[in-house]
């Protein structure tokens, strides 16, 4: 997932400046450094705060087992609030501290936001959600990886499941204006346009934080749309939704991992019943998984939250291939990454030359009693 840039050239330009002047990761020391960035506080705190928890479990297992390669590993914790602004901050912060690799950021537009900055260092950046799919297939960013599918195969999931499964014919494309929202948004109604079995009947964006969105609402009513296609975040989604069945709406909403959370259902309430989300797809009969799970459980007496499983699975992959490669070197790093395949919650993978994850992938969730639940 990814928030909108809100980023300067000029920022970046000087974040990336100082970096020139700060220590550059791999440098021999007693410890490996590991940074995790994402967002720990504000509304989308419940997306990056499962992240720190993965880590440090992760991270306590290696260190109470000697550590890798006779080094103990020590996390450094930084909080972006998913704002691409504070993201570069972030960035310059971790890199001055000599960080060997980063798990993070969160959200796509702080990730697109902080990478120049870890690039220039060569320093690594393994992120359990950032889809956006120029990430990887820009060829930009050569030292950036993801545990988690991006965007294009979300949107597909979701259009196939709307035209195939539910049969719904008039389709609202609505997004957040962001680069997460919009651009799953505008991925989606591609795939609509394509498809030949349905319309695109509204396509518009909507101001995150906005009180109201009755406008938004009557739109969708006068366009006569089966069913929205939400591309954006929790807040957002859970306003209109509950505006729409406020207004004895019963067409069908459908969105994206940004959605599927549980502070989703929280927010909206019995309004929430029913709705779909995509999310990654069910691991729960991975023994990786269920030990990632139950370790969660006994650490903080409470569930994992959203984007654990691929956290976890990030912090797996990087401390697997720092290991193989007995280095932090960014060239052995990411040849072990690309070469060596890992035992994860997500599944056995290791990763392609873009930065993709192979063999990971979305599958479609749907409120029931209160709870999501994949649907067949």
């Amino acid at each position: 997932m990814k928030l909108k840039m809100r980023t300067s050239l000029l920022v970046t330009a000087a974040a990336v400046a100082l970096v020139t002047i700060l220590p550059v990761a791999g440098l021999a020391g007693n410890t490996i450094k590991i940074g995790v960035a994402g967002a720990h506080s504000g509304d989308l705190a419940s997306y990056g705060l499962p992240t720190v928890n993965a880590a440090k479990l992760v991270v306590d297992e290696l260190n109470a087992k000697g550590g890798v390669n006779g080094k103990k590993v020590e996390l450094l914790i930084e909080d972006d609030v998913c704002k691409p602004e504070v993201a570069t901050n972030s960035a310059t912060k971790l890199v001055s501290q000599g960080v060997d690799a980063v798990i993070g950021h969160i959200c796509s537009g702080a990730t697109k936001s902080a990478l120049p900055i870890y690039k220039a260092a060569g320093v690594i950046l393994i992120s359990p959600s950032a889809t956006n799919p120029e990430l990887t297939q820009s060829g930009d960013y050569p030292n950036f990886f993801r545990t988690i599918a991006s965007d294009d195969m979300q949107a597909r999931a979701e259009v196939d499941y709307a035209l195939n499964v539910l049969g719904v014919k008039k389709i609202a494309v609505i997004h957040d204006k962001g680069d997460y929202g919009k651009g799953l948004a505008e991925f989606a109604k591609g795939f609509i346009e394509k498809s030949g079995k349905g319309d695109v009947v509204l396509f518009e964006g909507v101001t995150p934080g906005a009180v109201d969105y009755s406008a938004i609402v009557q739109k969708i009513r006068q366009a006569k749309a089966d069913a929205v296609i939400f591309g954006g975040y929790h807040p957002e989604a859970s306003k209109i939704v509950s505006m729409m069945r406020k207004k004895r709406m019963d067409t069908v909403f459908l969105s994206d991992d940004g959605v599927k959370d549980d502070t989703f259902i929280k927010v909206a309430g019995k309004d929430a019943e029913g709705v779909y989300a995509t999310g990654p797809k069910d691991n729960s009969k991975n023994p990786v998984a269920q030990a990632a799970i139950a370790a969660h459980r006994k650490a903080y007496n409470s569930d994992p939250g959203a984007f654990f499983e691929s956290a976890y699975s990030a912090a797996l992959a990087i401390m697997n291939a720092i290991e193989k490669a007995d280095s932090t070197e960014i060239a052995a790093v990411t040849k072990a990454l690309q070469t060596e395949t890992v035992e994860t919650p997500v599944g056995n993978i290791h990763f392609d030359e873009r930065g993709d994850a192979v063999g990971v992938g979305f599958a479609m969730y749907q409120v029931k009693n209160g709870q999501y639940v994949k649907v067949k």
